[in-house]
């Protein structure tokens, strides 16, 4: 896991227009056969759980999990980890409304995009709803932050909105929270209410 995610770092490093010569090394020591491309951290949590849930190392298998840093890196990412660059299989995870980076990016750096899997909205509003509100309450309560939570409910541009979004724009409030949030709410959920792109991309993993 440790090496794995050295590998994550030398790829970002590299991203940031450093050398690629040791995360190439890395990737050919370690085995590496599948970049997950994913947004963010939030994103890395939520997999990172689920696939802990289901009894699996994703680093042993060869598969590393990428947070990008935004969905406008993946046509980079995608050219140094796909064919035209370490030749690894590529997998990812993204928001609707990011589903547009992704296809360029992969066109662009000529990698297949087949599992790509989509989030209506977000992830964060894939959880919500595959919980329900109150069962997120209950999460965000144990955790400590239902004093902050009904501070939000109570600011006038919260207020009207549906539960639901609520929760969103919530989880959004503070540096860390969603990161936190997202391995939360995948360790709260039953089995049969894992979110369809979040189950289906670790099926195809």
């Amino acid at each position: 896991m440790a090496e794995m995610r050295a590998f994550r770092d030398e790829v970002s490093g590299w991203a940031a227009g450093g050398p690629g010569g040791p995360a190439s090394d890395l990737a050919l020591r370690l085995g590496v056969r599948t970049a997950v491309l994913l947004e963010g951290l939030s994103d890395l949590a939520a997999v990172e759980a689920l696939a802990a849930r289901r009894g699996r190392d994703l680093a042993a298998e060869g598969v590393c999990v990428v947070p990008m840093g935004g969905a406008m890196n993946v046509g980079r990412y995608a050219g140094l980890l796909g064919q035209p660059g370490l030749g690894l299989r590529l997998a990812g995870l993204c928001d609707e409304g990011e589903h547009r980076f992704y296809e360029r990016g992969l066109k662009r750096a000529r990698a297949q995009h087949r599992d790509i899997f989509v989030c209506a909205s977000d992830l964060e509003d894939e959880l919500i709803r595959a919980l329900g509100t109150a069962r997120v309450e209950e999460v965000v309560g144990a955790e400590g932050d239902f004093r902050a939570w009904q501070t939000f409910q109570r600011q006038p541009a919260h207020q009207g909105r549906p539960r639901q979004q609520q929760l969103r724009r919530f989880l959004g409030t503070k540096k860390g929270r969603k990161i936190r949030y997202g391995r939360l709410l995948v360790e709260a959920l039953d089995p049969e209410q894992v979110p369809t792109p979040l189950d289906d991309l670790l099926k195809s993993l």
